[in-house]
């Protein structure tokens, strides 16, 4: 069961207000007798002492019956019991019984350390009188020789009796103090108990969501600054709500009015949030608070989610979804472990592109047989005429037919690699033997601009899976274009393994590729020189269909502008194609 503050500092002052009275009554009490009887005891000392001149001379002559009778007169007047005994114990007088009835005193507390110290006391209940009596004893001598003991006595009861009254005043006293203690604690835990509670109610408000809820107090300490504190924290709170509610707003506008679909999936993959467009993407209006496979059932798109988890990173890949092509980008945020999609409808572009490849594709088919009847007439105009002038324009036609001829092959193997259905035929290819046919192709050019041509392949490689004829048609390209642009210098070819690819490096002394150019090579028909290119014949396509070949082989092409060295292609490729 909760306890209020109130309940807790008002049970802690009665509890030690309790504790207190508990310890100090008793020992005060107790205090309070022992100081009473050591001053009774010290009075009747002082009265044995009186009596010991006045009773000392009777004992001493064998007056007996008189000192019985002075002792029982003394007993009237000092209200006060006298026994006088002599050394060996034996009662002589007494002022309250007949000594001759009464027992031996000798073996009495007081008697022997009378004898012995002077002075006795005791404090113990008389038989003889049936009471609780404080003792003195203290001996009658002369010359130093002990005769006889007197003793004094007092009852108990008058000294219970003063105690019994003073200690019902104590105690009267002790219910006022511990009254007016209660009530000052009753009154302090209240007034600090009070403002409590409103800080306590106000905070309920709070957590409800009323900002406007103030705590208000007139006391001056520190429960007024924390008020104060509370009704400032609560004017932030308000402030920055208002913000986040406007700032929540203007995102989910911005959210809505997105037209590309945007979701975000929590670590545990339900949908936490959604925009408009993309419950149109999966056609279905009810989506957050759903895991994503109910609501996208792709193969394509669950790999993709579980390889962004696994890597925590960013991946973009293309899915189709309800017969249109999308791009799927994936975002692992790591603060909370989610996963941002985005899904933006390509299937404009996806069209576009197959026209243009289908538009390239029957553009290249219908120039080829008029470019092959071109050059048929080309050459038989060749040889049927003798004019001089008239060969020289045959052969400017030859030669550009040619060109024209060299881009429509190029651009029908391009659009052949483009295809989705462009199968490779795999075997096992020996890297070193490809390239060491290929080499021979190229000697006699080595030869005619005198370059040095070095081949560096490390030892026992592995064989990879690859299709050959498609192979050779990458390095083909790219010694071609190492012996095309340079012209004085040297060639170097080099093939090593690392872990599961083989990277080939094509490195030349020729032309630096200009490094604006760079991220731009590999697109088609782009050349970095176009008089040089078009004086050496060059299509523009080589590096394109390189690319295409690599990629088919899920390998990666990448060049390198060696300023004052020349440029180098590196080609690598996984030696087990998957």
């Amino acid at each position: 069961m909760r306890k209020s503050i109130f309940i807790k500092i008002f049970g802690g002052y009665l509890l030690i207000v309790i504790v207190i009275l508990a310890i100090i009554f008793p020992i005060s009490f107790r205090a309070i007798r022992h100081h009473h009887i050591n001053t009774l005891t010290g009075n009747l000392k002082n009265l044995c002492l009186t009596l010991k001149l006045k009773i000392s001379p009777l004992p001493e002559s064998n007056r007996i019956e008189e000192l019985d009778a002075l002792i029982k007169k003394l007993c009237r007047q000092i209200e006060t019991r006298i026994t006088v005994v002599n050394i060996d114990g034996i009662v002589l007088a007494d002022s309250e019984n007949d000594p001759s009835l009464m027992e031996n005193h000798k073996n009495r507390l007081e008697i022997i350390q009378a004898i012995k110290d002077g002075i006795g006391t005791s404090l113990r209940y008389s038989a003889t009188v049936k009471e609780e009596m404080l003792y003195v004893a203290v001996p009658i001598d002369k010359d130093g020789k002990i005769s006889g003991i007197i003793r004094v006595s007092l009852f108990l009861k008058e000294i219970n009796s003063l105690l019994y009254n003073l200690k019902m005043s104590i105690i009267k006293l002790a219910v006022i103090i511990v009254a007016i203690l209660l009530l000052g604690a009753f009154l302090f835990s209240r007034s600090l108990s009070r403002p409590l509670k409103e800080l306590s109610a106000a905070s309920r408000k709070v957590a409800q969501g009323d900002f406007n809820t103030r705590v208000h107090l007139k006391n001056r300490d520190e429960i007024k600054e924390l008020a104060d504190s509370f009704n400032y924290m609560t004017d932030q709170m308000k402030t920055l709500f208002t913000q986040l509610s406007y700032q929540k707003e203007e995102l989910n506008s911005i959210i809505s009015s997105i037209k590309e679909g945007l979701c975000v999936l929590d670590k545990e993959g339900r949908i936490t949030v959604c925009n408009e467009s993309f419950r149109k993407i999966v056609q279905k209006n009810s989506v957050k608070g759903k895991f994503y496979w109910e609501v996208l059932r792709k193969i394509r798109f669950d790999e993709l989610l579980k390889k962004v988890r696994n890597e925590r990173s960013s991946i973009v890949d293309e899915i189709e979804l309800n017969s249109r092509a999308y791009l799927c980008g994936a975002t692992f945020c790591s603060n909370k472990e989610e996963i941002v999609v985005t899904l933006h409808d390509i299937t404009k572009i996806k069209n576009l592109e197959k026209t243009k490849k289908d538009f390239v594709s029957n553009v290249s088919h219908e120039l080829r047989t008029p470019l092959t009847a071109i050059k048929g007439f080309v050459e038989t105009l060749e040889e049927t005429t003798n004019d001089a002038e008239n060969k020289h324009y045959l052969n400017i036609i030859k030669r550009h037919t040619d060109r024209v001829i060299n881009i429509v092959e190029d651009l029908l193997l391009l659009s052949e690699l483009e295809e989705e259905s462009s199968v490779l035929e795999f075997e096992e290819v020996n890297l070193v033997d490809l390239i060491e046919n290929i080499l021979k192709i190229f000697d006699q050019r080595i030869k005619e601009k005198s370059l040095v041509l070095k081949f560096n392949p490390d030892m026992d490689l592995p064989p990879i899976k690859a299709d050959p004829f498609k192979l050779e048609q990458v390095f083909i390209n790219l010694i071609d274009n190492a012996i095309k642009y340079t012209e004085r210098g040297e060639i170097i070819i080099s093939i090593t393994q690392k872990n599961e690819t083989i990277t080939t490096e094509i490195q030349d002394t020729g032309i630096c590729i200009p490094r604006e150019h760079l991220s731009r090579i590999f697109e088609r028909f782009y050349v970095v020189d176009k008089s040089r290119s078009r004086k050496l014949g060059g299509t523009g396509l080589g590096l394109s269909i390189v690319k295409h070949i690599v990629l088919l082989h899920n390998g990666k092409i990448d060049v390198k502008n060696i300023p004052g060295a020349g440029t180098k292609f590196i080609v690598t490729l996984p030696i087990n194609h998957s």
